[in-house]
């Protein structure tokens, strides 16, 4: 027989499957401190919270039993991780138990945007009876962006196709056929705010993501477009937005999220009369809250009786052997990951993981998991995928993951080589451990290098032609962009080549727009180590 401890508020019909299971022994104690939660944890094999119990390192040191902790909800902030994957307790989540929810608060919100309905209501409530003052717009062929093509995203899509919009959809994942089979388009975000009557957006927050429609974005926008945020303060420019609208390029807005929240009183959203603002409602219904518990209870049941689980957010227990084997890598192995996710374009199709060297010996799959990470974080955000979860996410989007093996690493004991392959083109990078020196990358396509994964860096393709290094570097020094290494990597003289520099600060994107109208140089990206 398994005990349940639940100790935040959750309702009866959230975790009916646990009540009703032979097998398990459910106690609701809500409202308890650190000393008193301490005191009781050690008789249980399971926890389910929401966001009110703080699991500390005290109350997993004292839970001598624990098995798994459920959080019914997205986010773990109020469960010390790293303590409970030193102790082997499970953690898990509810990824999707919001899903419906959130895109319903979206098209709610596009559909108030389009008829004015807060603002006409506003005014009628007051005796004012003004017909004239609230033209709205049909939905009806008119053209949707949809700002990442995740969950969220794709249920937004089909329903703006039953009211009969066409659908535009940008996602760094999304392959033409996994668009054709939603009955989607595939664009780029700068196509999007050309073409789209509305836009919404649905990405995480990211560095790629943040600010993603911005003063260049405007600039190039249809005129009387409308645009929705009900997914993270951010990835709208807020100060360029308002703009917008002001000059008459944005006829509308709406947001449930701000860039810090809750916004100031003086935030321009809170007056402007075209704008649109809830308190971030996006997974506030009944439905979700229970969802999210059914979701949590479901995954302890299947952990308590050793079945497959999903939505676990830290790192299983491995054997110290391995894991003394391993560890080492597992920074180089999210910093190849992210490095070449920033480097290729397209849609990410495959994901191949060489092991060389001694590394070919042992079970790389806890490894293979920190690579997978590094990748998709780039796109997803970090908050987002872990090692546990990536293999999982990356399966979902159909990112299909190759692992190969070989005894030789040519000058290295190890060797990883991370090949990505895009609906674009395909791109590797391959590191290794050097004693005294740590992780560096020692090869970048067919290129070798020397380069320490960390800081900021600049990506250059370039032909190897006399005198270009030295533009390269005086129009950044002209825009005050301090280089602190550079490593070039080339085959044949006056053949093609690379460039990586590492700067000091991040690079401006209007630089590195200057950099590509250089002569001979083909592509210039920043890529964020962190």
């Amino acid at each position: 027989m398994f005990k349940v401890l639940v100790s935040d508020p959750i309702s009866d019909q959230g975790i009916q499957q646990l009540t009703e299971a032979a097998d398990i022994t459910v106690v609701k104690k809500t409202g308890l401190s650190e000393a008193e939660l301490i005191e009781i944890i050690g008789e249980f094999d399971a926890l389910l919270v929401r966001s009110q119990t703080k699991v500390t390192k005290p109350i997993m040191e004292a839970a001598t039993k624990l098995k798994v902790i459920g959080r019914a909800g997205v986010g773990v902030d109020n469960i010390d991780l790293e303590a409970a994957t030193q102790r082997g307790i499970i953690v898990i989540n509810a990824p999707d138990g919001n899903t419906i929810t959130t895109c319903e608060h979206a098209f709610a919100m596009m559909m108030a945007l389009a008829r004015h309905i807060p603002q006409a209501y506003a005014k009628t409530v007051t005796g004012e009876w003004d017909r004239k003052s609230f033209l709205g717009v049909e939905l009806r062929h008119k053209t949707l962006g949809v700002l990442g093509m995740g969950r969220i995203g794709s249920e937004v899509a089909k329903r703006a196709k039953a009211f009969g919009m066409n659908i535009l959809g940008y996602d760094p994942f999304m392959t033409e056929e996994r668009a054709a089979k939603l009955g989607i388009t595939l664009a780029s975000v700068d196509e999007i705010v050309q073409q789209a009557d509305f836009i919404t957006a649905h990405a995480p927050l990211t560095p790629e993501t943040r600010h993603m429609v911005s003063r260049d974005q405007f600039a190039i926008m249809k005129k009387g477009m409308r645009i929705i945020n009900c997914a993270r303060g951010g990835i709208i420019d807020e100060v360029a937005l308002v703009e917008a609208i002001d000059n008459g390029i944005v006829a509308g807005a709406a947001f449930d999220v701000f860039e810090s929240e809750p916004p100031s009183p003086e935030h321009p959203f809170l007056s402007h009369p075209k704008i649109i603002v809830t308190p971030h409602l996006g997974a506030s219904t009944i439905e979700a809250q229970e969802n999210v518990a059914i979701d949590v209870s479901e995954q302890i049941l299947h952990i308590l009786r050793n079945e497959p689980f999903a939505n676990a957010v830290n790192m299983p227990p491995i054997s110290a052997s391995l894991q003394n084997k391993l560890q080492p890598y597992y920074d180089l192995g999210v910093k190849l990951g992210s490095f070449i996710a920033q480097a290729a374009s397209g849609a990410v199709q495959e994901i191949v993981v060489s092991y060389a060297g001694d590394l070919a010996e042992v079970d790389t799959q806890p490894l293979t998991r920190y690579i997978v990470r590094g990748v998709l974080a780039n796109h997803l955000g970090e908050d987002q995928v872990n090692v546990v979860n990536s293999m999982h996410l990356a399966k979902i989007r159909d990112v299909n993951i190759v692992i190969q093996k070989s005894h030789i690493a040519k000058d290295f004991t190890n060797l990883l080589t991370v090949t990505l392959k895009t609906a674009k083109e395909e791109r590797s990078v391959a590191g290794t451990l050097l004693t005294g020196y740590g992780p560096r990358i020692v090869q970048i396509d067919k290129f070798p290098v020397d380069v320490a994964p960390v800081g900021n860096l600049i990506l250059i393709s370039h032909n190897d032609k006399p005198g270009l290094i030295g533009n390269v570097g005086t129009l950044l020094g002209s825009n005050n962009v301090n280089i602190a290494t550079m490593q070039v990597g080339r085959k044949l003289a006056g053949g093609q080549a690379i460039m990586v520099l590492g700067v000091d600060k991040p690079t401006p994107k209007e630089v590195l727009k200057q950099l590509t109208e250089i002569a001979d140089l083909n592509i210039a990206k920043e890529i964020t180590l962190v």
